[in-house]
Formats: C-alpha cells, sequence, structure tokens
C-alpha cells in the first residue's frame, strides 16, 4: 500500500513563491510517473504538472515558466516549486501517483490529502 503525504502550502503574496512537497511511503510502481493536480473552489480538478521516471516533465499551460516540478527517486518525493504565484493558483493541491491514463487526466492509483495553498492579491 502506498500512501502520498503533502506538505508545505501556506498563504503567499502574489509574486511570491512556495514549495510543496510530496512524501511517498510504500512502494510506488517502479517507472510510474508523479503529478501534481489542484482543486479550486467551483471548479474541477486541474492538471498542474508531471514528472515521469526519467525525469522528464510536463505542466500545464497555466504554470509553465512559473512553476517547477522535481523529484528524488531515492528518497520518494516529489516536490513543486511554485514562483510568481497569481491568485488564481490559489487551490488546494494534490500528489497523485500510478497514472492509469495519460498524465493530465486525473485518474491514479494513490492521491494525496492535499495541501492547500492561498495567494492574497
Amino acid at each position: 500500500q502506498v500512501q502520498l503525504v503533502e506538505s508545505g502550502g501556506g498563504l503567499v503574496q502574489a509574486g511570491g513563491s512556495l514549495r510543496v512537497s510530496c512524501a511517498a511511503s510504500g512502494r510506488i510502481r517502479s517507472g510510474s510517473a508523479v503529478a501534481w493536480f489542484r482543486l479550486a473552489p467551483g471548479k474541477e480538478r486541474e492538471f498542474v504538472a508531471a514528472i515521469r521516471w526519467s525525469g522528464s516533465r510536463t505542466y500545464a499551460d497555466s504554470v509553465k515558466g512559473r512553476f517547477t516540478i522535481s523529484r528524488d527517486n531515492g528518497k520518494n518525493t516529489v516536490d513543486l516549486q511554485m514562483n510568481s504565484l497569481k491568485p488564481e493558483d490559489t487551490a488546494i493541491y494534490y500528489c497523485a501517483a500510478e497514472p492509469l491514463s495519460t498524465l493530465a487526466v486525473p485518474a491514479y492509483n494513490y492521491w494525496g490529502q492535499g495541501t492547500q495553498v492561498t495567494v492574497s492579491s
């Protein structure tokens, strides 16, 4: 069984930075990608970024150039560095592992409980 635990969310002013982390306990399937999604009030869950075992990355257009996803396979952690934050980035951020479909589709075997990110204007 795999558990994902997010940390690092908080409150930041527009233009600021935050780093959220996802720590996995248990064994994620070898070669599996890990992704970040976010859920804002009144909206559907939205793909943010994903990183494959090889290290290749995919980003949503809305965060490209501002967010960076990274992973440490030895430590079983995946981080999301968020710069130049905007109020519209406010959401609960979830990490997910072992995709069941294409990376941007919110269908994964494992999900974390989420961490709140709030960006004030």
